[in-house]
């Protein structure tokens, strides 16, 4: 392989600061989805109505399909928007990236404030986002789930990371069917445990310690030949867009059966937020990668790139909440992109390293994103020392392990210094008793 360099989106007239939009809850401080943002989503109008594409601005959503039919959108802002009006996001993510820059570019201009448009027959393209049924974009052909989080390592392991860990960055092929937007019921899985650890009594019941895992994704684009590598470079322009993940996980299950990895007890149910944020919307954010402590392997030749050294990481901030049956609530965790291990680049040209091929519509995780702060334990196996130490809420009662009832929604917001922060939309879920359960 050659050595490549990664082109980072540059930041363009769509990033600046000082653009408001005629939207007015685009403009309210600390809204997900600014001008600046404008991610793309699936939705279904309620009570009826076939899912099509949408722009998140405030509290609407572009209808795209509106737009073309009005004449707003010609040539490659056009091609790109008419991708988006079929009941998947696929079409769009094979659009070549000038096309899904210009409509970008388009709508940003036909939203901001002061534009000179007649924003009457605009306002015919906006949905209230209260009026539609968020879909999940697309499916993802493949669906991969790393582990790049080295504090989340340690403490997982209860001690140093292995060699490996810190050598590649560590994943399993995960479940692409089970992989659902937010808001989609989380069930108890049934599976095979140990009734106590060392026991040797193995049940088949329902999973008692069920945990959510605070994770971010990414969208690809394009893809590898079977047999051929990529660069570091290369996987950088796969990057069409980020959402967040909540990859759940069933401990008991998981720790019983993972001789050769994680199986049942990580296929059950993943949740992914509903908007796809571009990377092109994210190139303010952009930072440099983690550095390699002394006592750290450098990183490996076909994996290091100067440019993903220099601009491969992503100043997010990841929270997650935790929501009793009875309506208590608690902020349980706030970690950053920051400090992962591995840059999302990395991750896609490790997982091409031996040939296996990509495709657009593939899906990846991170892990679990935790750091060295207290705050900062991206699940509860963490955050309570598996189990040791209970997370106790406001109204006194204490938590190991999820409950039926608990709803966890996990959040994210881009920030920098002179720019409009972003986000990302709710990822959430509601836990179920187990189907057939008593």
């Amino acid at each position: 392989m050659t050595q490549g360099v990664v082109m980072t989106t540059e930041i363009n007239a769509t990033h600046d600061p000082s653009r408001r939009s005629w939207v007015a809850s685009a403009n309210v401080a600390g809204t997900d989805f600014p001008l600046q943002n404008l991610p793309f989503g699936l939705f279904r109008p309620v009570p009826a109505g076939a899912p099509r594409g949408g722009v998140a601005l405030g509290e609407e959503i572009i209808d795209l399909a509106l737009l073309l039919e009005q004449g707003w959108l010609e040539g490659a802002a056009a091609q790109a928007a008419q991708a988006a009006t079929a009941a998947s996001l696929a079409p769009l993510l094979q659009c070549e990236p000038a096309a899904v820059h210009a409509l970008r570019v388009r709508l940003s201009d036909l939203f901001e404030h002061g534009a000179g448009i007649d924003h009457s027959r605009l306002r015919e393209c906006l949905l209230p986002a209260g009026a539609v049924q968020l879909q999940l974009p697309l499916r993802p052909t493949a669906f991969t789930d790393f582990c790049t989080a080295i504090d989340h390592i340690r403490r997982m392991a209860r001690g140093p990371a292995p060699l490996a860990a810190m050598s590649l960055p560590v994943a399993y092929n995960g479940r692409a069917s089970s992989v659902q937007v937010s808001g989609t019921p989380v069930h108890r899985p049934w599976g095979q445990f140990e009734s106590q650890p060392g026991s040797g009594e193995v049940l088949f019941a329902p999973e008692p310690l069920l945990d959510f895992e605070l994770e971010f994704g990414a969208w690809l684009r394009g893809g590898n030949a079977l047999g051929e590598p990529i660069t570091v470079a290369a996987a950088e322009q796969m990057l069409f867009g980020c959402c967040l993940v909540n990859d759940w996980s069933a401990r008991g299950i998981q720790f019983f059966e993972s001789i050769l990895g994680p199986h049942l007890g990580k296929s059950f149910l993943t949740t992914i937020s509903p908007w796809i944020v571009t990377r092109e919307a994210l190139a303010p954010f952009r930072v440099p990668a983690r550095g390699r402590g002394t006592a750290e392997p450098a990183v490996p030749p076909h994996l290091y790139d100067p440019a993903d050294r220099a601009g491969g990481g992503f100043s997010v901030e990841l929270t997650a909440q935790l929501q009793t049956a009875s309506g208590v609530r608690l902020s349980i965790t706030r970690s950053t992109l920051r400090d992962l291990y591995w840059t999302l680049a990395q991750m896609v040209a490790h997982q091409a390293s031996n040939g296996a091929p990509l495709e657009t519509g593939d899906l990846i995780a991170t892990g679990t994103v935790s750091g060295a702060a207290e705050e900062a334990r991206g699940c509860l196996a963490e955050i309570t020392l598996r189990g040791g130490a209970p997370l106790v809420l406001p109204d006194g009662s204490t938590r190991t392990m999820l409950n039926d009832g608990d709803t966890l929604t996990l959040r994210g917001m881009a920030r920098a210094e002179g720019y409009v922060a972003i986000g990302f939309g709710a990822c959430s879920g509601t836990i179920q008793p187990a189907r057939g359960a008593a």
